[in-house]
């Protein structure tokens, strides 16, 4: 019995593709739309792109054309192909400004593009653009049931844009040796808190900076010495007022103590 399941299972399979290739190798554009749609409500999308492609040219111009266009689309977003559906979804709320499925379409336009950015350690162009795109979708349409999720996206890839900032200023820290690289370290830590205010790395960024400021001060030459360690003891009265009970009091405390110890010199000097 067994045997003779999967005897019929096998012959629907084979009935089912070569049934397909059939459609797929026909002129007649009607059978491709028919079985392309029923693919696509099968969850076939790989198999309805095929023939939607073969057909689009078709039906350019006709009413179904809206409707083609809108599976033709989301076959690629289903696909994970979200540079062509990025491009489609765009074009088809441009085509069709009127459709109901027009919020939607410039949703997954805009999420295409988020889906295209990459790990905060690589170039963070796709993701610039990505927000651009969710940024304008909200601001087309703020009452949309797609908006809280669109702001969502547009925080997380904001966060990346941060971290990647942030992860460039600490290389800086963790590689700087000279009194130029120490001072780029600051800056480009100033930098920074300045682009992002309310950034959630914003304590560990001062930290790094007034770590910066402490090096570049113990290690100066003696004529600039002194004047470096008020700076970086500045830096450190801003950070402890900011952060009174930072992960890093103990460090900072630490350098704020040596920095105190150095600086009584000048004090006996004059």
């Amino acid at each position: 019995m067994k045997k003779f399941f999967y005897i019929i299972f096998t012959i629907s399979i084979f009935s089912s593709c070569s049934e397909y290739q059939k459609v797929l190798k026909n002129e007649e554009i009607a059978p491709k739309f028919k079985m392309g749609e029923a693919l696509y409500n099968e969850g076939k999308y790989a198999k309805a792109n095929k023939l939607f492609a073969q057909i689009v040219p078709n039906y350019r111009g006709k009413p179904q054309a809206e409707k083609l266009m809108y599976l033709y689309s989301n076959t690629f977003y289903k696909t994970k192909d979200y540079y062509i559906a990025g491009y489609q979804f765009e074009r088809f709320a441009s085509s069709y400004p009127k459709s109901e499925k027009v919020e939607e379409a410039a949703f997954l336009s805009a999420k295409s593009y988020y889906m295209l950015s990459p790990v905060y350690s690589k170039d963070q162009k796709e993701t610039v653009e990505a927000i651009e795109k969710l940024q304008a979708f909200i601001n087309l349409y703020p009452e949309s049931e797609y908006s809280a999720e669109a702001n969502k996206l547009v925080q997380e890839l904001d966060y990346k844009l941060e971290k990647k900032a942030f992860e460039i200023a600490k290389q800086y820290n963790k590689i700087a040796f000279t009194s130029t690289e120490l001072e780029a370290a600051i800056k480009s830590f100033d930098n920074f808190i300045l682009d992002f205010p309310g950034s959630s790395l914003r304590e560990d960024a001062l930290f790094y900076k007034l770590d910066s400021a402490y090096k570049l001060a113990i290690n100066s030459v003696e004529y600039k010495k002194q004047n470096r360690l008020i700076t970086a003891k500045e830096y450190y009265n801003t950070f402890i007022e900011k952060y009174p009970n930072s992960k890093h009091t103990e460090v900072v405390n630490a350098m704020a103590l040596e920095m105190d110890e150095v600086l009584k010199n000048y004090s006996t000097k004059s």
